[in-house]
């Protein structure tokens, strides 16, 4: 079934509060149907990462889950907001406080129909309360707002620990692309020696000029000096997973030091057709729901002051000259005192709250459908990427074949004197430059799958082939 809809609980809040909804009416594009509805699911709970079948970069996550700082920010924020909305709920109940004291007094005789002074001593303990009946639902609109902007941190939290679930896996396949890269030039470094041997030794039984010996060497030095480039690849790469991790790269360094190959790309993931309610389980879409709800509640909350508040005062207590006195029948006291309030005028401060509220409800519905349409588009983008690397990864190793057999052929010319080192410098510098090609497809193709497996936040569907 084709879907058309995304917004329906927005529809009925603009309705009752006499917006226009025209602006939330966003279908989705044709290819993309409502198969199932999906929960909101954290990656420690979905754990997409393990279709990798990779268990440092199993590790390197639970770490990470564990000791990021901004992780843990994000958490103490939503905290935060949980007290910010329990304090709103408080408002259903009255403030009672608790007084005692003692009073000494003097007044001047002068002032005194009698001409004398007056002296006053006494003793008081009582007890006081406050509270604003909820009879227009004042309270009420400022718990849902409290709990609105509760539902929008916990998406918060949710958003950054699947940005830093993708971080690991990206810096974690960029940490192993420049490992792979460096014992891809250790390799190649290997076969330009025998190649220096060689044309040093057609040199010496004069076959060839020294110009030949001179080109190997120059070749077997430019790959060497690629190395430290890509060890300082690798260990930026650390530093990047250390970041994440909360840690220092010694931490985990030893958790890195054998290396690994780059982990199979061909996942099977559902790209056909992806369901609309896969989207919105992604907590970016999730957290401006919640921040639409949280203004419609201010808008509440603005309409809500045209309308005349009850409070409730009221002590209970006791009074004596004499402590002993003070649980006396005589002694008590009570006072209570209902207060009906209701503004007339006040310059206009109300309306323009209301109209303010209601542009900021407007701003929040024109940041959701924004944010729909950069997440259909995100999931696109990343499906198109991924699979444009799968096609590229399979042309790539076609090149690599022909590049090596390419190699074969132009050496063993060369060893017979038909061919000149030239051709073989070449065909070897080829080689060395597709190889990496290869591993760097490689690298893009899992970090694209990292990228979707982010954009929908996770992967219900994945199986390795």
């Amino acid at each position: 079934m084709k879907t058309q809809r995304y917004l329906t609980f927005l529809l009925a809040m603009c309705a009752y509060f006499g917006l226009s909804a025209v602006e939330l009416y966003r279908p989705l594009p044709d290819g993309w149907t409502v198969d199932r509805a999906y929960d909101t699911s954290l990656p420690s709970d979905d754990k997409w990462w393990r279709n990798f079948d990779d268990s440092v970069l199993d590790s390197l996550i639970l770490l990470a889950e564990k000791g990021n700082l901004n992780l843990s920010m994000t958490e103490r924020r939503i905290e935060v907001a949980r007290r910010n909305w329990a304090i709103a709920k408080s408002g259903y109940y009255p403030n009672i406080g608790l007084s005692a004291g003692w009073t000494k007094s003097r007044t001047s005789g002068d002032t005194e129909p009698m001409g004398s002074p007056g002296n006053l001593s006494y003793f008081s303990l009582g007890l006081n309360f406050s509270w604003e009946v909820d009879l227009f639902g004042r309270v009420a609109a400022q718990s849902r707002q409290g709990k609105a902007n509760y539902e929008a941190s916990k998406a918060e939290y949710d958003a950054a620990m699947i940005s830093l679930c993708s971080n690991v896996a990206t810096a974690y396949f960029n940490y192993r692309l420049a490992d792979a890269e460096i014992g891809v030039a250790i390799e190649e470094i290997s076969n330009q020696e025998k190649l220096v041997a060689i044309t040093e030794a057609r040199h010496k039984a004069g076959l060839v000029s020294k110009l030949d010996v001179a080109q190997a060497k120059t070749m077997l030095f430019s790959t060497q000096a690629t190395i430290p480039s890509l060890e300082s690849t690798r260990t930026s790469a650390l530093n990047s997973i250390a970041t994440l991790l909360g840690c220092y790269p010694a931490d985990i360094a030893e958790l890195l030091e054998t290396p690994e190959n780059l982990p199979n790309p061909y996942i099977v993931v559902a790209t056909g057709g992806i369901p609309a309610d896969l989207l919105r389980r992604r907590p970016d879409i999730a957290e401006v729901e919640a921040e639409i709800a949280g203004y419609a509640a201010a808008l509440g909350i603005a309409k809500k002051d045209f309308l005349p508040s009850l409070v409730i005062n009221g002590s209970i207590g006791t009074e004596a000259r004499n402590i002993n006195d003070l649980f006396k029948d005589k002694s008590f006291s009570y006072n209570i005192s209902p207060t009906l309030s209701w503004t007339v005028f006040d310059g206009m401060s109300r309306t323009n709250k209301i109209a303010e509220a209601k542009e900021q409800m407007m701003l929040g519905i024109d940041n959701y459908n924004q944010t729909v349409i950069n997440a259909v588009n995100e999931v696109e983008n990343c499906m198109s990427l991924y699979n444009s690397s799968l096609a590229s990864i399979g042309i790539q190793k076609k090149v690599n074949e022909q590049s090596a057999e390419a190699l074969t052929l132009a050496l063993d010319r060369y060893k017979r004197g038909l061919d000149s080192f030239i051709n073989v410098m070449d065909a070897q510098e080829t080689v060395l430059e597709n190889r990496n090609a290869l591993l760097e497809i490689n690298a893009k193709a899992l970090n694209a799958l990292v990228k979707l497996y982010s954009s929908l936040c996770g992967a219900p569907e994945a199986a390795v082939k």
